[in-house]
């Protein structure tokens, strides 16, 4: 389970964003928060988000010897 970065009340493993509802809507209003989860579920669908663990970086650094 993770938890939401405002709360700190637990949110589904799945879930695509760090925020639960509650405080998504309060955050960015109802509209946007939903617009927000929708984009991010379909990148996520298509594999497309990037971890922040990662370098995302690491395939254009110059090699120097």
């Amino acid at each position: 389970m993770k938890k939401c970065l405002y709360c700190g009340v637990e949110i589904s493993a799945s879930a695509v964003l760090d925020v639960c509802q509650k405080c998504g809507v309060k955050v960015f209003g109802e509209k946007m928060f939903e617009t927000i989860k929708n984009n991010m579920g379909e990148a996520n669908e298509r594999d497309d988000l990037c971890c922040t663990l990662q370098d995302p970086f690491r395939d254009i650094k110059p090699k120097f010897s």
